[in-house]
């Protein structure tokens, strides 16, 4: 791969890496905030209120599970490429498409070897 490519890559890496961190601030605070304004009140809550929000929490927590998860995936990829092991599947060791990369640029596995995995 072009160290080109790599560049553009890694760029496309480094933005998707700050929007997500921000995301993960954000949703850490809103639960942080509901968890706090359940706790706010001392006034008799309905078991449905109770239960939205129950339910509301679990979601956001849900949601910055799978953004941590995403930013492990962007710090991952950013190593290869400092490794210059960028673009290479790791089970198979042959060339990920571009058009894989431009999709998922912290994919770890070539198509066939995903397909394995799933």
């Amino acid at each position: 791969m072009k160290k080109t490519d790599i560049d553009q890559y890694k760029q496309q890496l480094l933005e998707l890496r700050a929007r997500c961190t921000g995301d993960v601030s954000q949703l850490t605070d809103e639960a942080l905030k509901s968890k706090e304004a359940s706790n706010l009140s001392s006034m008799p809550i309905h078991m449905a209120d109770i239960g939205s929000d129950n339910f509301e929490q679990e979601f956001t927590l849900s949601l910055l599970e799978n953004e941590e998860k995403v930013l492990a995936e962007i710090d991952g990829a950013l190593g290869r490429i400092r490794a210059g092991s960028f673009g290479l599947c790791e089970d198979c060791g042959s060339a990920i498409l571009k058009e894989r990369l431009k999709a998922i640029p912290y994919v770890r596995h070539c198509v066939e070897c995903a397909r394995k995995h799933e």
